[in-house]
């Protein structure tokens, strides 16, 4: 699930290949009324399709900060050397 909570985009439950497409665009939607941050500390379960969603919604515009990522997705980023995505832009 995706909703905006205030300036932050806050994705929970699964970020999985079934979710994906869904997860995209409804994101990419709430990213253009504005953000400030990608909150992800209730995602339950990933695979590397959340890599491909989080790389659409940060090429879609301005690179955003990605705050409570969970574990399994940062050890996925290592994996596919785009560690810099859950790093907080500079």
């Amino acid at each position: 699930m995706i909703e905006q909570q205030g300036d932050r985009l806050v994705v929970s439950g699964p970020m999985t290949m079934g979710e994906a497409p869904r997860l995209r665009q409804a994101g990419l939607a709430v990213l253009a009324k504005g953000s400030a941050c990608i909150d992800l500390s209730g995602v339950e379960a990933v695979d590397s399709s959340a890599l491909a969603v989080l790389l659409a919604w940060q090429r879609a515009g301005r690179r955003l900060p990605i705050e409570g990522a969970p574990a399994s997705l940062r050890s996925l980023a290592t994996l596919y050397r785009l560690d810099e995505l859950l790093d907080s832009p500079a």
